[in-house]
């Protein structure tokens, strides 16, 4: 059989073919094909094995070995340095020194001592349960179909008439070495099964070839899939059917985009544990409306649902016990950020109560400490679902396991009533000290981390420098041009280097405020907020007074000043509904300190974007927004301004030609210095890393050292 309704069949038999006789390379392969279908498996989760035979490298004798996918390995992408390469002997000898459940932990460590391939992936918790049965290729999925049987309340006798005893089951427990003992006394009670679903948790499958194991996990999940899809609609309406309407899509987006800085600064208050990776930094937020959380967060069943939390494991570690249900109606006012905050207000002190009484009821002698009590997950009805976490990527994926979690329950309760993690089981699991030993592992955030920046006029240039280096230190970034083929290539290059989950981008035209609100509503969308306003939007005239006309004189002031006051004042709005404060940066020039020819309305607009940071910083330091300037000076590299005629206005001003022009600006400097785009992008990061948390109203000049513009 290889026409499926609910699953991909993606193999390629001339392919396998060339692979033919190195099973680890099959195995790859085969873990490839199932990651690349959500429907069969989420990022991150899962693992697949082989076992074949290979040469020891002390003894020369064949031995078996099993390959199976390393702790932290997504299916999807890994290759073969991504999985861990174990004695199979030495794996099932341990059986011999395992005292027992309440020392499942410790069988961890040994498992070092049964590695065959030393420079290969540390193993995972889920090694022994692979590593009991006896098939040389496994697949373990959490395919949401599976779990949705798995889940429901008489989940076990649905697997065995819907399978006819084919398919095992095994109750939930923890994974760990004591599950692969059960997993093998499964197969031994059961011979010939074909399978085995574990409780609220996933499937395990097999066979004695690549393709056998491969088949073998579509054909059962393809079963499951349609025994739900038979059985929709059949007992009750979906969700106990629609209780509410959604908006309209694009006034749902609209809601989204004003309400995600308040939620953001919910999820990122002060009070958050010590330990949890926020601290200090803010939440990046994600957005879906995706029609099957529109259908789960409009149904009646909402309110019984959502607090009873999800089942497998994978999901819960992401998504947190359970999500926060806003009380909001679809139709209240969200531009009334004081209202807002009232009326939501009780809903996160009552969240952060429930998670601290979870805590402290759960815990145990050991457990770490407690971690950040916000919700991850907040569900609007007839909106959509927001996702808060440390960065972008885990945000994502939440509201993407979360969707599993709905497909779960949507199944269930349509063969049977869903059922969720028991309290302790979940605490077991989100705080089992080898998950925490895993986070510990983790890199430590980067300066940036947790921060979001709009750089204007960040497709080339001094913008893009600026943007490049705020990726590099872990900042999302919004990238922005008025020049749309330029922006799209920008951000190309941002996601080939950064991944698509640190950069969006939108058109923005800094001198129209209707440009400028759909830009800064773009941002919200995309990641929650914004901390960083860099406003490095500009263009250059330089004309004698005689020539300079009015049109002229408009554009500068327009783009200049209007633009750097009319960016600021809408990125305020938002900071303000987060409520923990900002940076606005201005890139100035030198020249709004030092006077030159054929330069009025240039210069005098440089002067004026220089006094009105003083005055926004003077304002703004009530709210914790620090207003600090970067003056550069003759910055050529990348410059659209030196593409058009600023280059020849100011070579005909000092009597040179264009292409002395570098060498010109750099022998008047002190320093005998050419500046680059990066020495700018350099001088904004001093400015936001941290360092200068406590300093506002600042000019900090970049241009070699130029004695005439300095400041004092």
């Amino acid at each position: 059989m290889t026409q499926f309704k609910h699953v991909s069949y993606l193999w390629d038999e001339a392919k396998a073919t060339k692979l033919a006789g190195d099973e680890v390379a099959l195995l790859v392969y085969r873990s490839n094909l199932l990651g690349a279908d959500l429907r069969l498996t989420n990022y991150g989760g899962g693992n697949t094995s082989c076992k074949a035979t290979a040469k020891d490298p002390l003894t020369g004798k064949e031995v078996e070995v099993m390959w199976v996918k390393g702790s932290g390995g997504d299916l999807g992408t890994m290759n073969r340095n991504g999985l861990a390469a174990l004695y199979v002997d030495r794996l099932r000898n341990l059986k011999n020194v395992y005292r027992g459940l309440e020392h499942e932990d410790e069988m961890v460590d040994l498992f070092n001592h049964c590695i065959y391939d030393l420079t290969s992936k540390a193993p995972s918790i889920d090694t022994p349960l692979h590593a009991f049965l006896p098939f040389k290729h496994i697949d373990h999925l959490h395919p949401d179909a599976a779990i949705a049987i798995a889940a429901a309340k008489d989940g076990e006798k649905i697997t065995q008439k819907l399978f006819d005893g084919k398919i095992g089951w095994v109750d939930w427990q923890r994974p760990g070495f004591d599950l692969g003992l059960k997993l093998k006394q499964c197969l031994d009670d059961n011979p010939g099964i074909s399978g085995i679903m574990l409780g609220s948790h996933g499937l395990f499958t097999w066979g004695n070839t690549a393709y056998e194991s491969y088949i073998n996990t579509l054909q059962v999940i393809e079963r499951c899939a349609q025994y739900l899809e038979d059985n929709y609609g059949k007992k009750r309406s979906l969700f106990g059917g629609e209780k509410i309407k959604s908006l309209p899509k694009e006034e749902r987006l609209s809601k989204a985009s004003l309400l995600a800085p308040i939620l953001r600064g919910f999820c990122s208050n002060s009070d958050v544990s010590q330990n949890s990776p926020l601290r200090g930094r803010g939440a990046i937020g994600h957005f879906t409306d995706d029609d099957r959380v529109l259908q789960y967060i409009n149904s009646n069943d909402l309110e019984r649902l959502a607090p009873m939390g999800t089942s497998c494991p994978d999901h819960f570690l992401r998504t947190k016990i359970s999500p926060l249900v806003l009380n909001l109606a679809a139709d209240d006012d969200v531009n009334n950020t004081a209202f807002i905050k009232e009326r939501i207000s009780p809903l996160f002190e009552a969240y952060r109560k429930m998670y601290a009484e979870y805590y402290n009821t759960c815990k145990h002698a050991n457990s770490p400490a407690l971690r950040d009590a916000n919700p991850v997950v907040i569900l609007y009805p007839g909106i959509g679902m927001f996702t808060f976490a440390k960065d972008k990527q885990t945000a994502r994926v939440a509201a993407e396991f979360y969707i599993n979690a709905i497909n779960v329950m949507k199944g269930a309760e349509a063969i049977s009533e869903y059922t969720s993690l028991p309290r302790q089981e979940a605490f077991n699991i989100e705080y089992w000290l080898l998950e925490e030993a895993k986070l510990q592992r983790m890199p430590k955030p980067k300066p940036l981390s947790g921060r979001i920046a709009l750089i204007t006029g960040s497709a080339g240039g001094i913008g893009k420098a600026i943007a490049k280096k705020f990726a590099e230190e872990g900042a999302c970034i919004m990238l922005n041009d008025l020049n749309e083929e330029r922006l799209n290539e920008a951000k190309e290059e941002f996601v080939q280097k950064f991944g698509k989950d640190i950069v969006s981008s939108t058109v923005l035209n800094v001198a129209v405020a209707n440009s400028i609100e759909q830009a800064m509503n773009a941002t919200t969308l995309a990641f929650g907020g914004v901390d960083i306003i860099v406003n490095n939007a500009g263009l250059s005239i330089s004309k004698p007074i005689e020539e300079h006309t009015e049109k002229d004189w408009d554009l500068l002031y327009d783009v200049l000043v209007k633009g750097q006051f009319l960016v600021t004042q809408k990125a305020v709005e938002v900071m303000r509904k987060q409520g923990f404060g900002g940076d606005v940066l201005n890139i100035v020039s030198k020249n709004a300190l030092v006077s030159g020819p054929n330069n009025a309305g240039y210069g005098s607009a440089k002067a004026a974007q220089l006094h009105l940071s003083r005055l926004n910083a003077a304002e703004l330091g009530k709210d914790k927004i620090r207003v600090n300037v970067v003056n550069p000076d003759a910055v050529i590299s990348g410059s659209n301004i030196w593409s058009g005629g600023w280059a020849e206005g100011r070579a005909k001003a000092y009597g040179i030609t264009v292409d002395e022009l570098p060498d010109y600006y750099a022998s008047r400097t002190l320093l005998n210095e050419i500046i680059l785009p990066e020495d700018i992008a350099n001088a904004c990061f001093a400015f936001v890393s941290g360092m200068l948390n406590k300093s506002t109203g600042n000019v900090l000049n970049v241009d070699g050292g130029i004695a005439a513009g300095f400041v004092r």
